[in-house]
């Protein structure tokens, strides 16, 4: 049986950026984080419940590929270690990778200054208002898909950026792989250093709306290679 598919959308963003490959994946899922505007520190339990919520309707027998997207990897040792499923894989998107042990940071230092820039007591803007429109319309297909997935942005409060999330012991003791848009950067380097399989596809940081048949065959291919 080929393992079920679950699509982790950054935090930053919703789930609609995986709702085209999840069609092409079999018993894909994809949980929504949209809850974490509005919630108290820690997230980390809350992105790790939902997730185990969403798996729980896949086939009780189905193995797990996870797949994270941007800011989700950091997530992922968290919800591997909350899966009562086995996970067989873990594919970074385009991804920020987890601490190899630890703790690892809510978001990058460069975003975590760029958010507190943006800080004015409340929740932070949606993350597509914090950069040029042109160069955010540069990563969707057409303004249709480009104000669907705008709107469904949540305003995160600072503490999300701020948080700092556990890495339990072993949660790599599985196949990872990681699946870059665009040229070599630190994140491919990184994961090649790990001894994981990098891949790469043209494209910016949300090709999986542009181009969601060729993403959806890279992460089979990444969850199945050696």
């Amino acid at each position: 049986m080929e393992p079920a598919y679950v699509l982790m959308h950054s935090p930053l963003v919703g789930p609609s950026t995986w709702a085209a490959v999840a069609r092409r994946l079999p018993h894909a899922v994809v949980p929504s984080f949209l809850h974490l505007a509005v919630a108290q520190p820690p997230f980390w339990p809350l992105v790790a419940d939902a997730v185990t919520a969403a798996a729980a309707a896949l086939p009780p027998d189905a193995e797990v590929v996870l797949v994270a997207h941007s800011n989700a990897g950091r997530f992922v040792p968290v919800v591997v270690d909350a899966l009562d499923r086995t996970v067989t894989a873990c594919v970074f998107v385009d991804a920020s990778l987890p601490a190899r042990a630890g703790l690892t940071e809510g978001v990058s230092p460069a975003l975590l200054e760029i958010a507190r820039r943006k800080a004015d007591g409340g929740p932070l803007p949606p993350w597509s208002q914090w950069w040029d429109q042109d160069e955010i319309a540069a990563m969707f297909p057409d303004a249709a898909t480009m104000r669907a997935i705008c709107d469904e942005q949540p305003r995160l409060p600072m503490a999300f950026f701020e948080q700092r999330i556990p890495v339990p012991d072993g949660w790599d003791d599985r196949r990872c792989a990681f699946l870059r848009f665009g040229a070599e950067d630190a994140k491919a380097r990184d994961a090649r250093d790990r001894g994981w399989p990098v891949a790469f596809l043209p494209g910016e940081h949300l090709h999986q709306v542009v181009d969601p048949d060729a993403v959806a065959e890279a992460i089979r291919k990444l969850s199945h290679s050696g």
